[in-house]
């Protein structure tokens, strides 16, 4: 099953790879399909971790690691209790930490993503929360023209997380 580790190695991995620190951090996410789909797609981007919180989080579950074909053995997972003390604790590592959600100040391919950054993607539900929100370095969104206001939270994470992989290849 999963390989957890804890926060700081993710930037250890970073430095053996030679490669600024791609970290995605989940807040909150419940419906072990979408896990299952972002861990997927984050191994296919080239994060170096996925942080997810202790409690309030689906955790790897056999259909989380069956959606993620696998990719729940290949991405290294941190489980931290506070998902907000975790962006503080990156920005301290001076890691840009970039929320995902609607209304944010910047549309998400306007960004420079060369740089150690980590993403936040929110629940399905109530997206990230409010003070996770507060303490990221920007908040950017992912334009829409359609009437639904709001994306499958794994739909979001591939399409940014491509972005970032896209800039840095």
């Amino acid at each position: 099953m999963p390989n957890y580790i804890d926060l700081n190695e993710s930037l250890v991995i970073a430095a053996q790879k030679n490669e600024p620190p791609f970290i995605l951090l989940l807040d909150g996410i419940e419906d072990p399909h979408n896990f299952g789909a972002i861990l997927r797609t984050a191994e296919a981007a080239g994060v170096h971790t996925v942080v997810i919180r202790k409690a309030r989080q689906v955790p790897v579950t056999e259909t989380v690691a069956k959606v993620s074909t696998g990719a729940c053995d290949l991405v290294p997972i941190c489980r931290v209790p506070n998902i907000a003390e975790a962006v503080s604790w990156l920005k301290k590592q001076e890691i840009v930490v970039i929320g995902v959600e609607i209304g944010g100040s910047k549309v998400y391919n306007k960004v420079d993503y060369k740089a150690p950054v980590a993403l936040v993607i929110g629940s399905e539900g109530k997206g990230i929360a409010r003070l996770v929100k507060e303490r990221c370095s920007e908040i950017v969104s992912i334009p829409m023209q359609g009437k639904i206001n709001s994306l499958n939270a794994s739909v979001a994470a591939g399409i940014v997380l491509f972005e970032v992989l896209r800039q840095r290849t």
